[in-house]
Order: C-alpha cells, then sequence, then structure tokens
C-alpha cells in the first residue's frame, strides 16, 4: 500500500485510538466502575466504564494480530474477552489501559507501515467465521469498533460530568513510514 494511503488510514485510525485515550484520561476514579447505560439488564456488568474501555483495546489488539494463533495479549491482560460470558479477574486500573493503548496504538502503526496492496485484500489472514473480511475490510472494521466505544465512554463522560473530551479530526504523522 502506498504511503499516502499508509498515512491516509493512519491519520482517521490514530484519531480513533486518541479519542478513547482522552475519553480514558477524562474519567474521574470515582465513575471509573460505573455502569454506561444497557438495554438489558443482565448485560449491566459488561457496561461499567474500565471495562468497554478495555473490550475496546483487547479488540483492537486481536484484530491487528497477525496471525491470530497464538495471539496473547499483553500482562496483565488475559484472554478472557475470548470467553462468552467472561469478565476479567479484576478490574484494570487507568494507568494498566493506558499503557495497552498505547501498545495498540504502535501495533497499529506498525500494521499500517508494513502493509501492502496485496496483503490489503488477501482474504486467508483474517478470521474463519468472516471468511468473506479482506485485510482491508478489518482494518476498517476495527477502527469503527474503536471509534464506536470511544463515543459511548465521551457521550457517559458528557452526561455524568457536563463536559467530554474535544473531537480528535486526525491523528499525527506519528513515526509513519514514508
Amino acid at each position: 500500500m502506498g504511503g499516502t494511503w499508509n498515512a491516509i488510514i493512519w491519520h482517521q485510525f490514530g484519531a480513533a485510538i486518541a479519542m478513547l485515550e482522552n475519553a480514558l484520561r477524562a474519567c474521574p476514579d470515582e465513575i471509573w466502575r460505573e455502569r454506561l447505560y444497557t438495554e438489558r439488564p443482565e448485560e449491566s456488568k459488561y457496561a461499567e466504564f474500565w471495562y468497554v474501555g478495555f473490550h475496546a483495546l483487547f479488540w483492537l489488539d486481536f484484530y491487528l494480530s497477525d496471525p491470530v494463533e497464538g495471539f496473547a495479549p499483553p500482562a496483565p491482560f488475559t484472554l478472557s474477552e475470548l470467553e462468552t460470558g467472561m469478565l476479567p479477574e479484576r478490574v484494570y486500573t487507568k494507568e494498566e489501559l493506558q499503557t495497552y493503548l498505547e501498545h495498540g496504538r504502535s501495533k497499529c502503526r506498525a500494521r499500517l507501515d508494513t502493509l501492502t496492496e496485496a496483503m490489503l485484500m488477501d482474504l486467508t489472514r483474517i478470521r474463519p467465521d468472516w471468511p468473506d473480511m479482506t485485510v482491508a475490510g478489518l482494518l476498517l472494521y476495527n477502527m469503527r469498533h474503536v471509534q464506536d466505544h470511544a463515543a459511548q465512554l465521551n457521550l457517559f463522560l458528557g452526561q455524568k460530568m457536563g463536559s467530554a473530551p474535544r473531537w480528535v479530526p486526525k491523528a499525527g504523522n506519528m513515526g509513519m513510514g514514508s
């Protein structure tokens, strides 16, 4: 993939990651464990602020992994997110999630920097339960997923605190190759 396209995708994907970062940083300790809205009470345990941030970061990491076989998030995180109905063994701290976010941001930049046009259309590098998803499609899906949860957290902050972090229009170059 040409440097121009790498940079364009990074500017938007990086901005989505920055939006998530800003929401995590802006969350006061007193609402870190509060539940966001949920339509189904049985799912409310999955709606705490910290967990929504963790969920977004775990899947950012997972979807950027190639191959997914042998995937393991960095410590102290576990594979609990891959198990239906499983929560992590404990609440992760803001600092732990910030470190995980930096891991995801670096992984995203490195992934984009190494992509070729042929790799983007590859169907063999993707989850077996998504047989028609290309690498390019998964990148865009991943970006949308991160931004969706960043927006969710920002909405919650706005409702609870009366303000939320500002919109990030685009990420800087941050080491992207030409």
